[in-house]
């Protein structure tokens, strides 16, 4: 078994650790956590330590280091291939790399105005126009693939896999900011949440005792 260690920051604030770190806990892939608070004064300096970015999370398999969150689960998925990271169809993998890839890069508005911060509860902050938008494009996604997958299990694809990964940030900011969902996309997140990696992120994060005040909005 390789020898990974993930150098990942505040389990309360970090969207982009979450990625790799709820995949890993989920498949049981063994690995040595590094948390480092962010925005202190030797943030950077720590992260550069590890990751020539200078920004979480990072994976490192023994010399070798690999950071992003999207490019640590494609890196995981070919060291891995046994476990099956993407959904098995050529079709399937295409659909779950869209979505993946437009998390990764889009929804601006959704992450500047409902920050993730797993112990705050903050309903109806930040809905603008934008975010609205934003939201609906998710609940789209999500009930287009439970639509056509939904018979094989209560994931995106069926079966966990990278894809619910890279929406679990959105989840968790679902439930801090109380989004109403449809149904379909109720069942979802609510599945997502139930997963022992999840609870295991959420008690982790609240037993954290930073604050950084740029992500504590103020309830409206």
């Amino acid at each position: 078994m390789p020898d990974y260690t993930l150098v990942i920051g505040n389990k309360n604030y970090s969207s982009w650790s979450l990625r790799p770190w709820l995949l890993m806990r989920h498949v049981q892939l063994p690995f040595e956590e590094v948390r480092i608070a962010l925005y202190t004064p030797d943030s950077k300096q720590r992260i550069r330590e590890y990751a020539p970015s200078g920004k979480v999370p990072c994976l490192l398999d023994g010399a070798l280091a690999v950071w992003d969150s999207l490019a640590i689960c494609e890196y995981l998925a070919e060291r891995h291939p046994e476990l099956h990271l993407w959904p098995s169809s050529t079709e399937q993998r295409a659909h779950a790399r869209s979505i993946s890839a437009e998390m990764h890069s889009g929804f601006a508005n959704l992450r500047s105005r409902m920050s993730m911060n797993c112990r705050g509860r903050f309903p109806g902050h930040g809905r603008t126009v934008e975010v609205a938008g934003e939201i609906d494009r998710i609940q789209r996604m999500w009930g287009e693939c439970r639509e056509r997958h939904g018979e094989s299990g209560p994931y995106l694809f069926g079966r966990f896999s990278i894809a619910d990964a890279m929406f679990a940030p959105v989840v968790l900011r679902f439930r801090t900011y109380e989004v109403q969902l449809n149904p379909v996309c109720r069942a979802y997140a609510d599945a997502m949440i139930a997963l022992p990696a999840t609870q295991q992120w959420l008690a982790e994060a609240a037993a954290e005792t930073e604050v950084i005040a740029a992500f504590e909005p103020q309830p409206v």
